[in-house]
């Protein structure tokens, strides 16, 4: 296959009520410029470990295009490019451009297109059929702050049970003798 995808590496600037991460976790995308927005927005949801994708998104380009969901209850008065049919062939290389997940815990998020086109086969050992992340670096905050599985994100840490709370299925499981 040609090279002709494009490479986009999202990185997470802020969000959460957190301020700025520092430094900034992020993944890289292999994308076909036939790709949309959307597909794109759902392939950074994921490699986020976003689980409620129940928020609005919006992609803003250099020169200020807005690229989401067009939804006539919440826009302002700025045209919104529907992200469902707007194809990621619309982006230049090195071009850069920003996506916020959820406008209420703003997760802003700058993407750059690499400076070269790639071949997914290379890149990703199949041809995807959406953009997918081939890379990835630093630790992700977990969308609402949780820290475990019944966290009110008041309370101290449990304590650690030392593995005693895992049944014995693998070798490094068994329980520990003190």
């Amino acid at each position: 296959m040609a090279r002709t995808w494009l490479i986009i590496d999202v990185e997470l600037v802020s969000g959460g009520g957190r301020g700025d991460f520092w430094p900034r976790p992020g993944r890289t995308f292999v994308a076909s410029r036939t790709h949309t927005f959307e597909q794109l927005s759902e392939a950074i949801n994921d490699a986020f470990g976003r689980w409620d994708l129940a928020h609005l998104h919006e992609f803003t380009l250099a020169d200020g295009t807005a690229v989401g969901l067009p939804d006539p209850e919440y826009d302002d008065d700025r045209p919104i490019v529907d992200a469902r049919r707007t194809k990621l062939g619309r982006l230049s290389l090195g071009e850069r451009f920003a996506y916020v997940f959820d406008f209420g815990d703003d997760w802003a998020h700058l993407c750059t297109v690499g400076s070269e086109r790639a071949d997914p086969v290379e890149c990703y050992g199949i041809v995807p059929p959406r953009p997918a992340a081939i890379f990835g670096w630093g630790s992700l905050p977990d969308q609402y702050g949780r820290r475990w599985r019944d966290d009110d994100g008041e309370g101290r840490l449990p304590p650690n049970p030392m593995r005693g709370d895992l049944p014995p299925i693998l070798p490094s499981w068994q329980p520990r003798s003190s």
